[in-house]
C-alpha cells in the first residue's frame, strides 16, 4: 500500500511568511552547503535525532553526507519519503531540513521533523518555520493524522510508540 495518492504531485517550492527564506527538495549538489550547515549544529542535531536515528555521526564525512543526499534524492523522486532543505532567497546558504517521512509508528499517516542551524535557533527564521510547516502540510499534503516529531510529540515519547508491523 502506498502511503501517497498515485497522482500526488510533491511541492518544489515553498516560500516562508515574510520572505527571504524557501524550502525546496535537497539534492545531492547540496552538499556543499549542506555537509557545514549540518556539522555546523552537529551537537544539537545530535541531541534531536541521534538517539531515532543515528544522525549526523561526528564523523560525518563530505562523501558520506553526498550520498545521503544523493539517496534522498532517489526517495523524493520516488516518492519514499522528503526531505526539503531551507536555504535563503540565493542558495547561498542551507540553513536546516523538514522531513516528510511515511509513518513507522502506530497512529499517523506521516512523521514530520525539521530543524535549523544553531544560529537560527529561537529566531525569526525558525517561528517562521515553526509556522508554516503544519499549515503547508495541512493545505499541500494528502494526510489526516501528520505526526510532528518534536513538536507534537517528543523524540523519547515517539520511540516509545509501537511500531507499524512490517516499518
Amino acid at each position: 500500500m502506498n502511503w501517497l495518492p498515485d497522482d500526488f504531485v510533491h511541492p518544489t517550492l515553498i516560500p516562508l511568511p515574510g520572505g527571504g527564506h524557501h524550502l525546496r527538495p535537497i539534492r545531492e549538489a547540496d552538499t556543499p552547503l549542506d555537509h557545514p550547515a549540518v556539522m555546523g549544529s552537529r551537537e544539537r542535531l545530535w541531541s534531536i535525532y541521534g538517539e531515532a536515528w543515528g544522525w549526523p555521526a561526528a564523523t560525518m564525512t563530505y562523501e558520506a553526507d553526498q550520498a545521503d543526499l544523493l539517496r534522498h534524492e532517489k526517495e523524493i523522486a520516488a516518492h519514499e519519503s522528503f526531505n526539503y532543505a531551507l536555504f535563503d532567497t540565493a542558495e547561498t546558504a542551507l540553513l536546516g531540513c523538514v522531513y516528510i517521512d511515511p509513518p513507522e509508528k502506530v497512529g499517523a499517516d506521516a512523521e514530520i521533523s525539521w530543524w535549523v542551524v544553531d544560529e537560527l535557533v529561537g529566531g525569526e527564521v525558525e517561528r517562521d518555520l515553526d509556522a508554516l510547516v503544519p499549515q503547508w502540510i495541512a493545505a499541500d499534503w494528502p494526510f489526516t493524522q501528520p505526526r510532528f516529531v518534536g513538536r507534537g510529540i517528543s523524540w523519547p515519547d515517539w520511540l516509545a510508540l509501537p511500531e507499524l508491523p512490517g516499518a
